[in-house]
């Protein structure tokens, strides 16, 4: 079991496959991204072996991320051997949608639990502002195709941006009505990058949950209150989904944090809004030993900080977004 020095138990690791992404979010990334070399990421075989390592060290909860982890070659077979991997309980994905329509089967069969699926916007002029390079109907699609291969329940995040999308949380709300799905409406939070945007165009989870009171009428509470992972749960009047604020930025849930993230050039960031991480790459290719990478995971994982330092004004500037795998 890895423990933090505040007495969490750390058993949830998102592991990033690549910084590689098919879309350019504005909120994210440049237009004009330049990726990293392959060579400098992680290789299948060293993808595999940090999930059994990992793995027996209690981490049961594997989420795959990005940049956008579909375009990453071999991702199916990758997805079988974590599958596969004992003491690996539960393994999703959170992906832009893109590619899901010839995916999803093949991701099912292999092993994969659910997906997380990115969409900001049911409207196609606004989804191509946000995305620069999107088509709606292309997300659409793969949303359809994980629901049929059975990657439920479909959790679908929406990062809100004020000049954006802040309207649009009516109709993607909406979609709990008819679908068993969740729908997050997530803060956005500030990286390297487009700092000034992230940081001047937030759109508090408040602000979002009157807006839609205002339109749908009371919410109801999920869950007596209690957090499902990140988010607070609240539910539309007659829906059969649910609706999920995720509050990073205005109300933090540090205090129930469990995760961990393995960068795609395979570091252990210890807080998504915290530069700490814990170069495990070099070291195994410098010929480190299972004993001593385990060690260091465990150190890393000790010094894990609280929570994020956005009230003092500290702001993570080492990586974007689409470096760490949110």
């Amino acid at each position: 079991m890895a423990l933090d020095k505040f007495g969490r138990s750390i058993s949830y690791l998102r592991i990033s496959l690549t910084d590689h992404c098919n879309l350019r979010c504005v909120y994210c990334m440049p237009e004009d991204m330049t990726f990293r070399p392959n060579a400098e990421l992680m290789q299948d075989d060293e993808i595999i072996l940090f999930t059994r390592l990992f793995a027996s060290l209690g981490f049961h909860k594997i989420r795959l991320t990005g940049g956008e982890p579909t375009v990453r070659a071999n991702i199916v077979d990758l997805v079988e051997q974590i599958s596969d991997t004992p003491g690996v309980r539960s393994l999703s994905i959170t992906t832009n949608g893109i590619m899901l329509s010839q995916l999803a089967s093949p991701l099912a069969r292999a092993g994969l639990d659910r997906v997380n699926i990115s969409l900001d916007t049911l409207d196609p002029e606004k989804f191509r502002r946000l995305t620069r390079w999107g088509k709606l109907e292309d997300v659409w699609d793969g949303v359809q195709a994980a629901e049929d291969a059975g990657l439920t329940p479909i959790k679908i995040n929406a990062v809100v941006v004020r000049g954006y999308n802040e309207r649009d949380v009516l109709e993607i709300s909406r979609l709990t009505l008819e679908h068993a799905w969740q729908v997050r409406l997530i803060e956005m939070m500030p990286f390297a990058g487009a700092t000034d945007l992230q940081v001047n165009q937030v759109v508090n989870w408040e602000e979002m949950y009157q807006h839609i009171e205002s339109a749908f009428g009371p919410l109801e509470t999920v869950g007596d209150g209690k957090l499902d992972g990140e988010a607070r749960l609240f539910h539309l009047p007659g829906a059969i989904g649910d609706i999920g604020f995720i509050s990073s930025v205005t109300k933090p849930f540090c205090a129930t944090c469990n995760r961990a993230r393995l960068t795609a050039d395979g570091r252990l960031r210890l807080c998504l809004l915290r530069e700490n991480e814990v170069d495990l790459l070099t070291p195994l290719r410098k010929g480190a030993s299972l004993g001593e990478l385990r060690q260091m995971i465990l150190d890393g994982i000790w010094h894990k900080p609280w929570g994020h330092g956005l009230e003092q004004g500290i702001i993570p500037l080492n990586r974007m977004m689409s470096e760490i795998g949110g």
